[in-house]
């Protein structure tokens, strides 16, 4: 694998991710050693959805467990990140410059959709790490255009992570772990349809994946948890090579595959 740029996809699977990482996290933990260490990472999480575009200002960000119904052990644990509102403001003025309407938010901690990648990646909780909410309600479109806003911050140190998942539909994870756990096909045939597109660069095909694609719109009833994708994708540049660092699949119906650009 070549030396990544500042931006990732990386998948953040079912909360049960933080105690059994598998292949995915280590897959997760080999790349984030070829980064060199960054001055912040600025986080894409479908977990945080609001009406504009909002940038994290805390310097101490809570680990939230925005989830219910799990392993005790999950809610025992920490992710002790601090944030950077100097980052934070770089983040902000990118996103301002491309004429979206920005807020900012000094209390935001960090989801599941962010902690969790991010411990797998960096343990130590070193870095500064600055929150990014996703439009769900504004499409593809919307997020891939966030994404080219931020491809200035790599001028600054910075490293962009989108968190999601290729395909991510629970109420067939509920219909695959009831009839014995098979896993539909639409989920491989889905990812393997996103990973040629994003070898082939083909970004309008991408963003119009709902009518384009097999399954695309079974595999993300609602679009958020693909939405990352675009951001990363926009922020990559058109200039850089995606490659697939990480494919399989998880709980059945959860596409674990994570890119890089280069």
């Amino acid at each position: 694998m070549q030396n990544p740029r500042n931006v990732l996809f990386v998948p953040h699977g079912a909360p049960t991710f933080a105690l059994q990482p598998g292949a995915a996290g280590a897959a997760m933990e080999q790349v984030a050693r070829a980064i060199p260490t960054p001055r912040a990472i600025v986080v894409i999480s479908p977990h945080w959805e609001t009406a504009e575009p909002t940038v994290g200002f805390a310097t101490q960000l809570e680990t939230m467990y925005d989830f219910g119904g799990f392993d005790p052990r999950l809610y025992e644990i920490r992710y002790p990140a601090t944030g950077c509102p100097e980052a934070a403001k770089l983040v902000l003025e990118a996103l301002q410059d491309h004429g979206f309407a920005v807020q900012h938010d000094a209390q935001r901690g960090l989801d599941h959709g962010a902690w969790m990648p991010l411990r797998q990646m960096f343990p130590s909780a070193d870095v500064p790490v600055i929150p990014l909410s996703v439009q769900t309600h504004l499409g593809p479109a919307h997020a891939y255009r966030v994404g080219q806003a931020l491809a200035v911050l790599a001028q600054h140190g910075l490293v962009v992570i989108g968190s999601g998942n290729i395909t991510h539909n629970l109420h067939d994870y509920q219909v695959a772990r009831m009839a014995g756990g098979q896993t539909p096909g639409y989920v491989q045939g889905f990812a393997d349809w996103v990973h040629q597109h994003m070898v082939d660069k083909d970004v309008d095909g991408l963003l119009d994946y709902r009518q384009a694609s097999p399954g695309g719109a079974r595999a993300h009833p609602s679009e958020d948890h693909l939405l990352p994708l675009f951001t990363a994708l926009g922020a990559a540049g058109s200039d850089s090579q995606p490659e697939a660092f990480y494919r399989g699949t998880s709980d059945y119906v959860i596409a674990m595959d994570g890119y890089t650009f280069h």
